[in-house]
């Protein structure tokens, strides 16, 4: 562990999901967790199922109290080591795997076939960005000028597929660049720089911050306009703390899932605004969000958006972006449930029965247009292995989720 800390009377739960790098599951994997810096005392050995994940497992967390408490100095939440092997395979190794009190934590592991020669199998997570020491973010103009040539490149604002992530500072010339699906990032990003313990709105309200900023950098190609050819850095200097293979939270996810095509707006502004941001703690910024800060207010009943307009002001509010890219179909605005009928339904029932072929827990289906039984019966199926709430109803995040799925299972080559 990297700090003494207190008796570990809590327990969290993990769960790994493996998958090939395109997005194939795989079964029987063997996974190894170990204590942090103990790579001699194995705690739990499991196997990957026919879906490419494993059962939830409870591990020692330090109390919950303690990722509760702004003044806290101790490290509030466990680490260990998780190791994945497979016949056919090169193992990963991911160390600092970081399990907080009542959550359920999620890692999710890629293999590279063993006849690649490729090296990095072994990780590391680093300290939580609220407990470890990471510069402040350097500050910048909330909205950019839009009256220089080539300043703003899109003409609307786009939920993009992917982003390009530099892991390091812009001017780090020898560090990696990572294709990330948009969502994948923004969960890995929530889970960096807020505690999945926090209530709910605190969490919608951090989540909104961190897609604002994100939008802006890919509306405004802000990067790649000073001759990069990434989307956004890993620093928290200048953007986010992101990191290669770190574990997120189901609490996070579920939250991402449902407005990840939502922004923060000022009237008369056609760019998503640079919503920075610091911890409030070590860090203060007048006229940021503070994550101290939000946590504290959600805990006196504030929503997202009070919490948000009370760091950003009042004119500030959640819009939504009109295009999404990479996916088959956009949502039609309603849910999609019993007696529902049209392209829309034959659209997502051919898409969930392409992902019930690699998915075997998820019935197969025929694209008849009809929501009936059946379809609810594979819909619950699909929300069951993908964590939503098993409603049988195709909303939002259902549907998102169906057609990310699908283009993962679909794409000959998935980017790397």
């Amino acid at each position: 562990m990297r700090a003494m800390q207190n008796d570990m009377i809590d327990n969290g739960t993990l769960r790994v999901s493996v998958t090939t790098i395109n997005n194939i599951p795989i079964d029987n994997v063997k996974i190894s967790i170990y204590r942090a810096g103990e790579p001699a005392n194995m705690i739990e050995e499991l196997r990957t199922d026919n879906e490419g994940r494993t059962e939830s497992v409870e591990l020692a967390a330090p109390p919950v109290e303690l990722s509760l408490d702004r003044n806290n100095i101790i490290q509030p939440y466990s680490e260990y080591s998780v190791l994945a092997e497979a016949e056919g395979y090169d193992p990963v190794n991911i160390a600092g795997v970081e399990i907080l009190s009542g959550e359920q934590a999620v890692q999710n592991i890629r293999l590279r076939p063993a006849d690649i020669n490729e090296m990095g199998n072994e990780y590391a997570i680093p300290p939580h960005t609220l407990y470890g020491d990471y510069p402040p973010k350097i500050a910048e103009e909330e909205i950019k000028p839009e009256n220089r040539s080539g300043e703003i490149v899109l003409s609307r604002v786009v939920v993009p597929e992917y982003v390009i992530v530099h892991d390091g500072p812009p001017s780090d010339a020898s560090a990696n660049d990572y294709y990330v699906q948009y969502r994948d990032y923004i969960k890995n990003v929530a889970s960096c720089e807020i505690y999945a313990t926090w209530k709910e709105e605190a969490i919608k309200a951090n989540i909104l911050a961190i897609m604002s900023f994100t939008l802006n950098r890919v509306y405004t190609e802000w990067y790649r306009n000073k001759g990069y050819n990434f989307t956004i850095t890993s620093s928290t200097a200048y953007d986010h703390k992101w990191v290669n293979n770190r574990n997120i939270y189901d609490s996070i996810s579920s939250v991402v899932d449902s407005i990840f095509n939502q922004y923060l707006s000022r009237p008369n502004v056609k760019q998503p605004i640079l919503t920075q941001y610091c911890d409030g703690n070590r860090v203060e910024c007048p006229g940021w969000l503070s994550q101290w800060g939000s946590k504290e207010l959600a805990d006196t009943g504030y929503s997202a958006l009070q919490i948000l307009r009370n760091y950003y002001g009042s004119s500030i509010y959640i819009n939504s972006a009109e295009q999404i890219s990479g996916v088959p179909s956009s949502f039609p605005g309603y849910n999609l449930d019993i007696g529902a009928t049209g392209t829309k339904v034959r659209q997502i029932q051919e898409q969930l029965d392409r992902v019930a072929e690699v998915y075997s827990g998820i019935p197969r289906i025929q694209a008849d247009g009809i929501f009936g039984e059946k379809t609810k019966a594979a819909v619950t199926a699909f929300q069951r292995t993908f964590n939503l709430p098993q409603t049988g109803v195709i909303d939002f995040a259902t549907w998102y989720k169906i057609s990310q799925i699908y283009v993962g299972v679909t794409r000959i080559a998935e980017l790397s």
